[in-house]
């Protein structure tokens, strides 16, 4: 397994609208091994292709504890919600940011597992939240798009700032 290079925002790669998985073979197993060994490693609890500049419909969450329940979300699609729900969310490629974003608070999920299995899903709370960042990445949205343009403005300056003197992996 590899670790992925996260992109950071504002990079413009963030803003791909990824492509539906023609077909879930060993390829996109791979990439999942190496989303999960860096999403671990960052550490985060849900990460999508598109952070790790692929940009496919494929977004992986693990709200647990202990880091133990790996979910794989391939070509997901919402299709209820209902609720709101206002939560401080963070995302790996806007490190160290976290602001209020409302959400839905109840969602059902349909999407293809590893293997290519289809499943269907209901959750609620930060499963929910988390589901939906990750989905917004596929759609090329960051979370700080939620947030006023001067939020925005602020953390865009700094994270450029940040991105001189950063080491990429």
């Amino acid at each position: 397994m590899t670790i992925l290079a996260i992109l950071h925002y504002p990079d413009a790669r963030l803003h791909t609208i990824a492509k539906p998985v023609a077909d879930v073979n060993d390829d996109i197993r791979q990439l999942i091994d190496d989303m999960a060994e860096t999403m671990y490693d960052a550490p985060g609890i849900g990460l999508a292709a598109t952070q790790v500049n692929k940009h496919t419909q494929l977004i992986l969450v693990d709200t647990s504890k202990d880091k133990s329940q790996l979910q794989v979300f391939i070509n997901p699609k919402i299709t209820a919600k209902s609720g709101e729900q206002d939560f401080d969310e963070g995302c790996l490629s806007v490190p160290n940011i976290y602001e209020s974003v409302t959400r839905a608070e109840n969602i059902t999920v349909e999407a293809l597992d590893r293997n290519g299995k289809k499943f269907s899903l209901n959750a609620d709370g930060l499963l929910a939240v988390c589901i939906q960042h990750e989905m917004d990445h596929l759609l090329g949205k960051v979370f700080v798009e939620y947030l006023s343009p001067l939020k925005r403005n602020r953390i865009r300056a700094k994270m450029l700032k940040l991105a001189r003197g950063y080491d990429e992996r």
